[in-house]
């Protein structure tokens, strides 16, 4: 975990002996977890510290110091990229978001294992958070990584995000063409010009993205569709 510490600390992020105990507690549980049901591709706990936590950990270059932050992370799957954020920032207030119940309840146990307080888990679909007045428009940061072109992503976090707050999609190749493609949608949900910023991760070949959304505007009341509408039909 020092090698993290280290990669950590060449994007500007700090992490301390705890933190590191953290992240080596919830490998573990990763790889344990993923002999049962499916959390990752990648088995290999070097290649969880670049391609995950670190990742995952490449958003506060964008979104800066989170602590007392309210932050939602849709389709979390293993956790990525809000568990990190959490260990980096433990005053985060971070909500996680899978509609596969077993999932969630893995993101149950490694909050409770790793100590971590003020997280919730739903095991729901976006769709229906967008409409539920107790989660609309209730959050500082809405994130998504790997859940849907932009366009649909667009769709599930601007109805979360307050006037005021951001999405962040984390974003490979394709993220340029997304942009492009997804700037009328966004401008229909509430959302700003987006922007993109780019990363290299150790030991990888290709860069990654950060697209930033601004929410400038609430979101209209018909948005979020009904549940797969999105993805069905992208605006």
């Amino acid at each position: 975990m020092e090698q993290l510490a280290a990669w950590a600390s060449a994007f500007g992020l700090s992490l301390d002996a705890n933190q590191l105990a953290q992240f080596a507690a919830y490998e573990a549980l990763l790889l344990a977890w993923n002999e049962r049901i499916s959390l990752t591709a990648i088995r290999v706990g070097h290649e969880i510290r670049i391609r995950h936590f670190l990742d995952a950990l490449t958003c506060a270059t964008v979104t800066g110091p989170l602590d007392g932050r309210a932050l939602v992370d849709v389709g979390s799957g293993a956790g990525f990229p809000g568990l990190p954020l959490k260990i980096l920032y433990p005053d985060l207030r971070l909500t996680l978001v899978d509609s596969v119940a077993k999932k969630a309840r893995f993101l149950e146990l490694v909050a409770g294992e790793l100590g971590l307080r003020d997280v919730t888990v739903l095991a729901e679909r976006a769709e229906t958070l967008g409409q539920d007045a107790a989660f609309r428009e209730q959050f500082d940061w809405a994130t998504g990584r790997a859940v849907a072109e932009l366009r649909v992503l667009a769709e599930l976090l601007l109805p979360l995000c307050r006037v005021g707050g951001h999405v962040l999609a984390q974003k490979g190749d394709s993220a340029p063409a997304e942009v492009a493609a997804a700037g009328p949608a966004i401008a229909a949900l509430g959302g700003g010009p987006a922007t993109v910023s780019t990363i290299r991760l150790p030991e990888t070949d290709k860069a990654h993205y950060l697209v930033l959304i601004p929410k400038i505007v609430p979101t209209a009341g018909r948005y979020p569709r009904r549940a797969g509408m999105p993805a069905k039909r992208p605006l």
